[in-house]
């Protein structure tokens, strides 16, 4: 019997990607919208990705079939 495959979360897959050594990069909050009172140095930071880590991170990629 073949083992059922298992559906890639596609909310997940737009939200996290997973590098080549396998660590889990998500977009940082608070970066939509009143971008204007908030400081140049403030935007700068949340354009950068920053990594998941422990159990999230085991769950994400779970959901993205890794």
């Amino acid at each position: 019997m073949t083992k059922n495959k298992q559906k890639v979360k596609k909310s997940v897959r737009n939200r996290f990607k997973v590098t080549k050594s396998g660590k889990v990069l998500r977009l940082r909050a608070f970066s939509g919208h009143l971008k204007r009172r908030k400081s140049k140095k403030q935007l700068r930071r949340l354009k950068k990705s920053t990594e998941v880590t422990g159990k999230m991170a085991i769950k994400i990629k779970k959901a993205l079939g890794k």
